[in-house]
């Protein structure tokens, strides 16, 4: 089993306001692997960017410890955020040095001399490398957020944090982070991402964790989530004039939206041919018929609407 790069324990967080505290974490516990690749997901105001404020030691927890490879965030706060690259949501820059100067500026505050090298890959792999010697003032908001992402990874850091890193991207500059991203996972760069592309998720992430309301409603094996919680979907439109009989309606949901259409939630495959075969012996006429496999937008919304309050445990 691997080692654990980020270790989060009966964390909580409270912010004072007046009359009215806001209870941003609850007792939140959760280990994450070194070289995973892990997903932290929820919806706004769930607490994912406070947990990651609290990892990062942007913010103190009230209760509870956080450790990066060992390195507790409080007693030895140095190595812990040495251990560290994170990519904030919001864009902060200073707007007077040029892309190459502040990423210099970042090495030095690391310690790292001679690091030219490193940041002209970083450059070159985040299509950076023509707008070296601008100054950030001068970039868009997209440009912005890729040197944002070469600030975090200036000093090679073990463990990278990604709070929603693709926001207002466009789709070139997405594809070609994810490769980059996914080579540095490859060579045992552990990843912690935050996004509310699913798909993204879905695609990168071996194992997600769910918030809502400040605690983690569910932790899993990505694929076991959608498991549990999706199912494929056999939507079909009958032809002009058709009608689905009772005993097929009543296994069936009536898309409202769509005249003459209806859905079918179904377990496995195999399923569909005996929905296919029952229309069949009704006359019934398709004039379309569409399948969704199981995804983890259907599993995600399943669970924000009530799931259980705890899908799996960490195998």
């Amino acid at each position: 089993m691997s080692a654990v790069a980020v270790s989060v324990r009966q964390v909580s967080k409270t912010f004072a306001r007046a009359n009215n505290p806001v209870h941003a974490l609850h007792d939140v516990s959760l280990d994450i692997r070194q070289g995973e690749f892990f997903g932290l997901l929820g919806p706004n105001g769930a607490g994912k960017t406070t947990l990651i404020s609290c990892i990062a030691g942007l913010c103190r927890q009230d209760a509870g410890a956080i450790d990066v490879l060992g390195h507790n965030t409080r007693s030895d706060y140095r190595a812990a955020r040495q251990a560290l690259g994170v990519v904030p949501q919001e864009l902060v820059f200073d707007p007077f040095f040029s892309v190459r100067e502040i990423l210099r500026l970042q090495s030095g505050y690391f310690g790292i001399k001679k690091n030219d090298a490193w940041i002209d890959e970083l450059l070159a792999e985040l299509d950076l490398s023509e707008k070296a010697d601008h100054s950030m003032r001068s970039l868009s908001g997209g440009m912005k957020r890729r040197v944002l992402v070469a600030q975090a990874l200036v000093h090679r850091p073990p463990v990278i944090i990604l709070d929603e890193p693709t926001a207002g991207v466009d789709v070139a500059l997405r594809q070609g982070l994810w490769q980059f991203i996914r080579r540095l996972n490859r060579d045992g760069h552990t990843i912690l991402l935050t996004t509310h592309y699913l798909e993204e998720a879905e695609a990168l992430c071996g194992r997600l964790a769910l918030m809502r309301s400040g605690e983690i409603c569910a932790l899993e094996k990505t694929e076991t989530l959608i498991r549990q919680f999706a199912k494929h979907r056999l939507t079909v439109r009958l032809t002009e004039g058709g009608h689905l009989p009772p005993a097929l309606a009543e296994s069936a949901l009536a898309l409202s939206e769509m005249p003459r259409s209806w859905e079918w939630t179904l377990d496995e495959l195999a399923d569909i041919e005996s929905v296919l075969a029952s229309l069949r012996e009704s006359g019934c006429r398709l004039e379309d018929m569409k399948l969704s496999p199981p995804d983890l937008e259907t599993a995600f919304l399943k669970i924000m609407d009530g799931g259980r309050k705890q899908a799996g445990k960490m195998p």
